[in-house]
């Protein structure tokens, strides 16, 4: 090879890494540039209005059976709403079933108010019964922010569900042969300069779970933690789960528990 053609191949070479220091510090700078926005805003934390809002709605009578949610057993005794979240998904006896914290308050309005779980589930997300459903989860969640996760795999029946949120994490499907694990199950990865915590590892699924449910800068919203599965599922381009299925709530399972000990820092705060 010539030495003028070598040269030329090595400016190209130098020439392209320095295009990719220069992207990496940009995307550094962003991100740091988000850390700073979120921390700004972070004292005026719009889910507080959620949760306001989700509180009235926990004390006010509703449905057929006109009664409130104030004797909703959420795992920790009836009406016990304090670091109730933290410790969810679990196994109740009363259901025989795991549940999250939405399939739980559906429990609750059906038996203590008699509103059909179906209004909840057929309902477009923030509106009608998954808009109350929003703010009863901001209520709930603020309640145990600060507390450690601490979800109980002892039954059977949350290794059971362990076990399958572990499989459905690595499940391929839809056109893009995408999974959960295509985004995070690898430590370093972003995306839209956002970093993805890697949901294998404690530390990265402390993080993930212990951030959601959250306020959603971009569209103003505030976001369950269905509400985030069925949109990572969505932007995996494959059929969106329905609400309060199996496979949501064991990928619960398998966030929650491989994050056990985390920090509960929700309502989070995301782009």
């Amino acid at each position: 090879m010539r030495q003028g053609t070598r040269f030329a191949l090595l400016a190209s070479a130098l020439a392209v890494v320095g295009l990719a220091g220069a992207t990496a510090a940009r995307a550094d700078k962003s991100t740091d540039e988000i850390a700073r926005y979120r921390e700004m805003i972070a004292d005026g934390n719009p889910s507080e209005l959620y949760a306001a809002q989700g509180e009235e709605i926990w004390k006010t009578k509703r449905g057929p059976k006109n009664a409130s949610l104030e004797k909703c057993d959420l795992g920790l005794g009836a009406g016990v709403v304090k670091g109730a979240s933290a410790q969810l998904p679990r196994y109740f006896k009363d259901t025989g079933k795991v549940q999250d914290l939405e399939t739980r308050l559906m429990t609750c309005m059906q038996d203590l108010q008699g509103i059909e779980p179906k209004e909840v589930i057929n309902a477009q997300w923030l509106k009608g019964e998954r808009e109350k459903m929003a703010a009863l989860v901001a209520y709930v969640v603020t309640e145990s922010n600060g507390a450690k996760i601490k979800v109980d795999m002892r039954p059977a029946e949350m290794k059971k569900m362990y076990e399958l949120g572990k499989m459905a994490f690595y499940y391929r499907s839809g056109p893009m042969d995408f999974a959960c694990s295509t985004c995070h199950g690898e430590s370093g990865k972003r995306i839209r300069l956002q970093d993805l915590p890697d949901l294998r590892k404690h530390e990265g699924a402390a993080a993930g779970w212990g951030s959601w449910p959250a306020y959603r800068v971009s569209n103003g919203q505030f976001w369950t933690m269905q509400h985030r599965l069925n949109d990572c599922y969505r932007q995996q381009r494959t059929a969106e789960p329905i609400y309060g299925s199996d496979v949501t709530i064991a990928l619960s399972v398998y966030m929650a528990a491989t994050g056990n000990g985390g920090t509960v820092l929700t309502p989070g705060l995301k782009r």
